[in-house]
């Protein structure tokens, strides 16, 4: 499905905070100006599919007017270093002329999306892959509690449901300009564990931990099929996951090798047998010297799923750069690429590479080992 198991993600969130400032990843890291060597980084590892992200406040500042000079030149670099790229069309950001709560938002959506398509094709010959909408159930969290600028709407799960019409109205449209373009997505996989034995918080919980699968299963036509979801909206699901991605209900985060952590194996299977398709880890990660000790624990695990027949199409290390906090632009040194020198090159973190090796071989290994096996059943 991609051209290389393993993959590397970009920062490239521009959302408008709570308190109004609005981000630009894209630009803070450094990415803007180091596109193609940082491509070219990619590539020398490996790492041939990366994921990326338009920035749709730039590229139509004006109602109805696109302006491409931010991207272009990324379509152009992916082209040059031979790497394809999943386009997060919108990364959490848009334009300061649209409310998210609006009427036209999401034909405004559909328009910049189809038309983004279009582009794409023009300038690559090639279809697009896309992820529409990042991390629906994030957004929707960030947004109704304000940690994103906040929309005045208060009905309970309204703003996710918002969402998903207005990403399928995207999936519409960009069939529409190109037929053969193609949907992934990025949402979050979690799990909550109760505060005590006591039924109500059990239940309290678990119904907490369900809340993770409800936009996809909006996307693909298993919840609420009046928004008109279906398995044509989806060719692979990514799943988002940190070292900090479980927790106790109202409490802090379970570590590994708790009784109540959960194997990241158990919740692969889990999400492929709710959407029946196939899924990647579209981004992890783990800060400082516990990168490559996550890494090597987010591997071992997807290789136990996959020998338990979950399809697994790819691992992105996500951020693949440094970067700066979203609150308080601290330096979080994260990935394989240091914060970019003044030629445009970026440190590589050799502990994790050096791991990232250790598991490309390990999975070449693991599938030629599959073919042979098919081959004499």
């Amino acid at each position: 499905m991609f051209s290389s198991f393993f993959m590397a993600g970009f920062e490239c969130s521009t959302q408008r905070r709570g308190d109004g400032v609005r981000l630009d990843l894209v630009r803070s890291t450094g990415h803007q100006g180091c596109v193609l060597e940082d491509y070219r980084a990619c590539a020398r590892l490996g790492l041939t599919t990366v994921r990326d992200g338009l920035r749709w406040h730039l590229i139509e500042e004006r109602a109805g007017h696109f302006d491409w000079s931010s991207w272009e030149p990324m379509l152009e670099a992916a082209a040059e270093a031979g790497v394809e790229v999943i386009w997060d069309i919108c990364h959490y950001g848009y334009p300061d002329h649209l409310e998210l709560g609006s009427d036209g938002f999401a034909a405004a959506y559909a328009r910049f999306a189809a038309a983004a398509v279009r582009r794409h094709r023009a300038v690559t010959g090639r279809p697009a892959l896309v992820c529409p909408i990042n991390e629906i159930s994030f957004f929707t969290w960030a947004v109704n509690t304000g940690y994103f600028s906040r929309l005045d709407h208060n009905e309970p799960g309204w703003l996710k449901r918002r969402l998903v019409t207005v990403a399928l109205a995207g999936v519409a449209a960009m069939k529409d300009a190109d037929p053969q373009c193609r949907f992934f997505w990025a949402e979050p996989l979690i799990h909550i564990g109760a505060r005590s034995s006591e039924p109500e918080d059990i239940a309290r919980a678990e119904s907490l931990r369900l809340g993770q699968f409800e936009a996809c299963d909006m996307l693909l036509g298993l919840a609420a099929p009046e928004l008109g979801g279906g398995s044509h909206a989806a060719d692979c699901i990514g799943v988002n996951f940190y070292p900090d991605n479980q927790w106790v209900s109202g409490g802090s985060t379970i570590p590994m090798g708790h009784h109540d952590y959960r194997p990241l194996a158990d919740m692969l299977l889990e999400a492929h047998e709710r959407f029946g398709k196939p899924l990647f880890v579209a981004e992890t990660g783990a800060e400082r010297s516990a990168r490559p000790a996550w890494f090597h624990y987010v591997c071992s695990e997807v290789r136990e799923a996959q020998r338990r027949g979950v399809p697994i199409e790819g691992i992105c290390i996500y951020p693949v750069t440094s970067f700066p906090g979203w609150d308080d632009s601290r330096h979080a040194e994260v990935g394989l690429f240091s914060t970019p020198h003044s030629d445009g090159t970026r440190r590589i973190d050799e502990p994790l590479a050096a791991e990232l090796k250790r598991q490309q071989a390990l999975f070449a290994s693991a599938g030629q080992a599959g073919v042979l096996r098919a081959r004499s059943a």
